[in-house]
C-alpha cells in the first residue's frame, strides 16, 4: 500500500476521535479447564470494514511505517487466524496454532510509543500489526516478553495508540501497555480489559465499588423507615451503567466474577457472548442528537476464542448468527494467505416459522 493510502486507512480507523472505539474484553474458564477470551469491537463512524484472515506458516510479512511498507520483515513460524479491521494487515484479535491469542484495544491519552525514526525501519513495527507479529512468531507469553525489546513499536497516525491483551491456553493472561516508549506487562487476574486509563488505575478504581455484591440487599431500617429492595439484584445497586471505559471495566469485572462456571468450552463461549451482549453500544449515544451515522450498531462485532481447542467464534452487527473457524481443520503448511469479509452480505437472515394446522 502506498504511504498516502496507508495514512488514510489509519485515519479512517481511528477517525481522529477517541470516542469511536469502546472495546470490552472478558475471559472465562470452563469446569473442564477450557479457556476462552472474548471481546467486542466498536466503531461509531460508519460501517467498519472487517475480515477474517488466514496466515500460513512460512508467510513473509512486512510492517507498515508512517512512510510506507518498509518496516520490520518477518516470516510466520506459526499459522494463525485473525479478525482484522479496515484492511487484512490490521488484525485486532486472533489465535495461532500453538494456542497463543492476542488482541488490541484502543488506549488514548495514556499510551505513547517511541518516536518514529526512519533509520530504524528494519526494526519498526506498527502498533496495528503487533498482534500479527506476536501470533506469527511466538507460542507463549514469555517468548513475547523476551522478544519485545528487538522491535520498535510506532503508531501510524498521531492518535493511534493501543494496548494489548495476550493469553495462553493455560489460562494465563497479561496486558501490555507502552507508556513513553517503555513497555509494561501486567498479569491480568481480574480477566477483563477495556480502554484508558491504564490497567493499574482500572484495578484501583474497583475499590470504589467495594460495597457491591451479587443477590439482593437485606431489608433494613433507616430511622423509623423500613427500606426494602425494589427488585432483584439490588446488591449491584450503584454499579456504573454508562459506556465509558472505567464504567465498562467495573461492570465487566463484576459480571465475570459472578457468572456461573459452565461445564464445557462451547457452553463457556456462549456465556461469553451472553455477557458481552450487556456491553453492546447502541448507535446514537456517542453523537450529538440528529448526527448519528446510518449503521446498525456501534458494536460492530463480538468474538470469543477458545484457546484450548483453537476455535474462533464471532457474530456481527449485521448478522447475530454465531460462526466458527476451527484451526484444526486448516493445514497451515498448505493453505494460502487469504482474507474474507466477516459478512458475505450485510443483512440478518431470518428463519421463518411455518405454522401448520
Amino acid at each position: 500500500m502506498k504511504a498516502g493510502n496507508l495514512l488514510l486507512a489509519a485515519t479512517t480507523l481511528w477517525g481522529g476521535t477517541f470516542q469511536a472505539i469502546a472495546c470490552t474484553g472478558i475471559s472465562l474458564t470452563a469446569k473442564d479447564g477450557s479457556y476462552v477470551q472474548s471481546r467486542t469491537i466498536e466503531w461509531s463512524s460508519g460501517a467498519l470494514q472487517s475480515h477474517y484472515v488466514i496466515v500460513p506458516r512460512g508467510q513473509r510479512l512486512t510492517s507498515f511505517t508512517p512512510t510506507g511498507v518498509n518496516g520490520l520483515a518477518f516470516t510466520a513460524k506459526y499459522g494463525l487466524v485473525g479478525l482484522a479491521v479496515v484492511q487484512p494487515e490490521f488484525i485486532a484479535e486472533g489465535i495461532n496454532e500453538a494456542g497463543l491469542s492476542a488482541g488490541l484495544f484502543f488506549f488514548p491519552y495514556y499510551g505513547s510509543y517511541r518516536k518514529y525514526e526512519p533509520a530504524q525501519n528494519d526494526r519498526t513495527l506498527s502498533d496495528l500489526q503487533v498482534v500479527t507479529w506476536m501470533l506469527s512468531q511466538f507460542a507463549t507469553i514469555d517468548e513475547v516478553k523476551a522478544a519485545l525489546s528487538t522491535v520498535r513499536i510506532v503508531g501510524l497516525e498521531p492518535t493511534s495508540v493501543v494496548h494489548w491483551r495476550i493469553g495462553e491456553a493455560s489460562g494465563r493472561q497479561v496486558v501490555l501497555e507502552i507508556v513513553e516508549g517503555i513497555p509494561h506487562f501486567y498479569e491480568n487476574e481480574v480477566g477483563v480489559l477495556t480502554n484508558a486509563p491504564d490497567f493499574p488505575w482500572q484495578l484501583t478504581n474497583l475499590n470504589n465499588y467495594v460495597n457491591l455484591y451479587p443477590g439482593s440487599a437485606p431489608i433494613h431500617k433507616l430511622g423509623d423507615v423500613t427500606l426494602r429492595p425494589l427488585g432483584g439484584n439490588s446488591g449491584f445497586l450503584g454499579i456504573p451503567g454508562d459506556a465509558t471505559p472505567p464504567s465498562r471495566f467495573v461492570r465487566a469485572a463484576f459480571y465475570r466474577a459472578t457468572a456461573p462456571q459452565r461445564a464445557t468450552a462451547f457452553e463457556t463461549v456462549l456465556q461469553c457472548f451472553h455477557l458481552l451482549n450487556a456491553f453492546d453500544v447502541p448507535i446514537g449515544i456517542q453523537h450529538p442528537e440528529g448526527e448519528s451515522p446510518d449503521i446498525p450498531s456501534a458494536t460492530q462485532w463480538t468474538s470469543a476464542i477458545d484457546l484450548t481447542h483453537r476455535k474462533v467464534y464471532y457474530k456481527t452487527a449485521y448478522n447475530n448468527s454465531i460462526r466458527c473457524i476451527d484451526l484444526a481443520e486448516i493445514d497451515f503448511a498448505k493453505v494460502s494467505c487469504q482474507s474474507h469479509p466477516l459478512d458475505r452480505t450485510q443483512e440478518q437472515p431470518v428463519e421463518k416459522i411455518v405454522v401448520r394446522p
